[in-house]
């Protein structure tokens, strides 16, 4: 029994060191055939489970995570084709021909750059209509990223 709480005690407060068995009078002392208690120990280790299990916890989710980036493509992209690919499928426009979302397009409307295709995303344009409404701030962040990434790719 003693041993047990010893045991259970290296556990349950695994910050403190270990403490001796309790001290056993009575029934209990006749029953296990002890006649006195035993000597105290004390322990230095620094073995601790709970602090085992924590960094095993924070390695996992380092190793495992994605990294936070202030920029999402792949929602970006997830927005575009919800939202956008209908009129601008591969880079195109459907509605104005000459509008397309390739570089030299964007750049000879002045919008090859984030802050301006965010602003077309978010107000609309000519017969382009506005998503501000509609989207967060950040898919709008992140689709204007996304296009503004594959202008010169489509």
């Amino acid at each position: 029994v003693s041993l047990a709480l010893y045991g259970a005690s290296c556990f349950v407060a695994p910050g403190s060191a270990p403490r001796g068995a309790p001290e056993m009078n009575g029934a209990v002392a006749d029953l296990m055939g002890a006649s006195a208690p035993a000597p105290e120990q004390t322990s230095t280790s620094s073995f601790s489970p709970l602090a085992i299990g924590a960094a095993l916890g924070l390695l996992a989710a380092v190793v495992g995570g994605r990294p936070a980036l202030a920029v999402d493509l792949e929602n970006g992209e997830t927005v575009f084709l919800g939202n956008c690919a209908a009129c601008h499928a591969g880079g195109n426009n459907t509605i104005v021909a000459e509008k397309k979302l390739k570089k030299e397009a964007l750049v000879t409307y002045g919008k090859y750059d984030v802050g301006a295709i965010i602003k077309q995303v978010t107000n609309g344009n000519g017969a382009m209509p506005a998503f501000g409404e509609k989207l967060g701030p950040d898919d709008i962040e992140d689709v204007a990223n996304y296009v503004f990434n594959k202008a010169d790719k489509w």
